[in-house]
């Protein structure tokens, strides 16, 4: 198993990267978030998950440890593959899945691309149990009160927003500013949407 690969940075793009390690140039898809932290620096290293298959062996990178071993939670669910466990990193943060797998926040899995009700629910019902395990309790009782962001989603929904596209700029605002009322909530999407 590849751990981590470190060396020159060859290629950068969106979805993947090459890195050059002692003259082998190593192929490594990566999510956005992995790539919107990745500098200019010629020297790179990153955490990797090799996925073997018949046809190919495909190598994941990722800039943290805790970005890797979520993605590793996420394919080991019926039904999420390598591409959409990528897509997942890419539309959030490692946090913010963790958090919501924790909470069970059906709607933050669900507004990824590509994930309906059905895989959403498969996902927190498998992963609940190990994300508590692994991360700390603590973590997940000083979560911010849902409460606050349900309303102003509510309330965004009677001003004729579409409520994907509504919690997608309310989940950025909250990642900011974890503990603003309802109303601050509300005027900060007013300005996004």
């Amino acid at each position: 198993m590849i751990t981590h690969i470190q060396g020159r940075l060859i290629e950068k793009n969106p979805t993947h990267v090459v890195i050059d390690c002692h003259g082998v140039g190593y192929f490594i898809n990566i999510s956005l978030n992995t790539f919107s932290r990745i500098g200019t620096d010629e020297n790179l290293r990153l955490f990797t998950h090799l996925q073997v298959k018949e046809d190919a062996h495909t190598l994941y990178g990722f800039y943290t440890v805790a970005e890797r071993e979520i993605f590793r939670l996420l394919i080991s669910v019926s039904g999420i593959g390598p591409g959409t466990a990528r897509t997942m990193l890419s539309s959030l943060t490692a946090t913010e899945v963790k958090n919501a797998i924790a909470v069970g926040d059906v709607a933050v899995i669900q507004s990824v691309k590509g994930i309906g009700v059905k895989t959403a629910q498969r996902v927190i019902l498998d992963l609940k149990d190990k994300v508590l395990k692994i991360h700390d309790v603590e973590d997940i009782n000083t979560l911010p009160n849902n409460t606050n962001k349900d309303e102003a989603l509510s309330a965004l929904e009677v001003l004729g927003f579409v409520r994907k596209q509504a919690e997608k700029v309310v989940n950025k605002i909250l990642a900011k500013e974890p503990n603003l009322s309802v109303e601050e909530i509300i005027k900060e999407a007013l300005k996004n949407l």
